[in-house]
């Protein structure tokens, strides 16, 4: 039995990624595993498949790691390092570089190292110097981004023996922050997500993009928590504040608070999508929290709805498994108070990866015909060929209806690994 999580779709997607010619960059929020897949799950593979640990050559600049290399943060001071030990031109050597934002300049000894045949560079950071927009401008157009979230459902079940449906309460509880293991009673649980909030993600937010007022980013969080998998915009997000914690915060400020906690990987927004129109309503999103157990701890634990959870956590897998991932939008005329009147019916997810493409509704229970079309006229309007699927609470058994609709459990889907 292993002694510890593998991360196998991640690892995965670095040995696909190896020898490319490109800068594997690592992103995802803070203390989700992204060093440990590094340093411990893909070193030790390259180890048994060969490769000498001499030609592995690791430097970590995480501000809150003991061993931080300090005396490495000085540009010029970490390239002879690095040079210093890469002397076989004949031989790979592998450089791994942990939080390397922290080093001043570190786009141009990263690009070097990438020139040379025999180097294979892996980079991991968490916050804006390290974007998915300006990858490609930083890197030359060679980097190669591989973004880390949280533990998924079924990453959380490894070597657990506990009931299913215990581990599901467990994990939309509290998530899957994978220092949570170590954890073992509610209280620490509950001591470490507060934490990561407080002294972690909000401290880096702010001090990163100088806020000046902590109360009003917090406002704005507080209201992404209650309202996750609800359409919203900054003008909706500024309207509430006033209104319900009267807190003043213009449209603008909400806007960019708003971009800053997406590059901080913390929320994801799901742009609305128009399936028949083929366009995209660029005012109007749906935010999800990149870890549940995150959205509770900020809420103190107060909202638990889990049509909402349930929702949030269907958008986190989809998005793991690499999948484009759009609110969709049907609209049709139907006769409303004896009148014609266009209306627009929802599908929670439109999932795409390449040539794929799926409708996704999450559908916590359907205990009857009225229900069950409520939640499928949306798929039923969708007149062309790819794959509907309605996701159930209910762990039932994989079905198709007379419509072509496939129906599966929650726990069917989560613990799989293909739709």
């Amino acid at each position: 039995m292993a002694d510890y999580i593998s991360r196998d779709i991640y690892l995965q997607k670095l040995i696909h990624r190896r020898g490319n010619n490109q800068i594997k960059i690592i992103t995802g929020p803070r203390r989700c595993g992204k060093s440990w897949l590094l340093k411990k799950i893909y070193r030790s593979y390259l180890i048994k498949d060969g490769i000498s640990p001499e030609n592995i050559i690791m430097v970590s600049f995480d501000i809150d790691d003991e061993i931080m290399e300090e005396n490495l943060t000085n540009s010029q001071a970490l390239k002879s390092f690095l040079y210093k030990q890469i002397t076989d031109k004949e031989q790979t050597y592998y450089v791994f570089l942990d939080e390397i934002q922290e080093v001043d300049g570190f786009e141009r000894i990263v690009n070097g190292l990438n020139a040379h045949e025999n180097v294979d560079v892996y980079i991991t950071g968490n916050n804006s110097k390290l974007l998915s927009k300006d990858i490609n401008t930083i890197f030359r157009g060679r980097g190669d981004e591989v973004r880390i979230y949280p533990l998924t459902f079924k990453e959380f079940c490894t070597n657990r023996q506990e009931p299913t449906s215990e581990l599901w309460k467990e994990y939309y509880t509290y998530g899957g922050m994978p220092a949570l293991l170590q954890q073992h009673t509610s209280e620490q649980k509950i001591n470490y997500l507060n934490h990561l909030w407080n002294k972690t993600y909000l401290d880096d937010v702010i001090e990163r993009n100088h806020i000046k007022n902590r109360q009003a980013l917090e406002s704005v969080v507080d209201t992404l928590c209650s309202a996750i998998g609800s359409l919203t915009n900054p003008s909706r997000i500024s309207n509430t504040l006033k209104s319900i914690q009267h807190t003043k915060i213009d449209d603008e400020t909400v806007s960019d608070y708003l971009a800053y906690l997406e590059d901080a990987f913390l929320f994801e927004g799901a742009k609305r999508y128009n399936i028949k129109g083929h366009k995209y309503y660029e005012s109007i999103k749906k935010y999800y929290s990149v870890d549940i157990g995150l959205r509770n701890a900020k809420l103190n634990f107060r909202q638990q709805e889990i049509t909402h959870i349930m929702e949030n956590v269907i958008y986190n897998e989809l998005r793991v498994r690499g999948y484009l991932v759009d609110v969709g939008v049907v609209e049709l005329r139907r006769m409303v108070d004896n009148k014609s009147k266009y209306v627009q019916l929802e599908v929670d997810f439109i999932a795409t990866n390449g040539m794929e493409k799926y409708y996704i509704q999450s559908a916590y229970a359907m205990h009857d015909d009225q229900k069950r079309e409520q939640e499928t006229l949306s798929l039923k309007k969708i007149d062309d060929s790819f794959r509907k699927i309605v996701i159930v609470g209910d762990d039932i058994a994989s079905y198709i209806d007379e419509s072509g609709i496939t129906y599966m459990g929650l726990f069917q889907f989560l613990k799989g690994d293909k739709i």
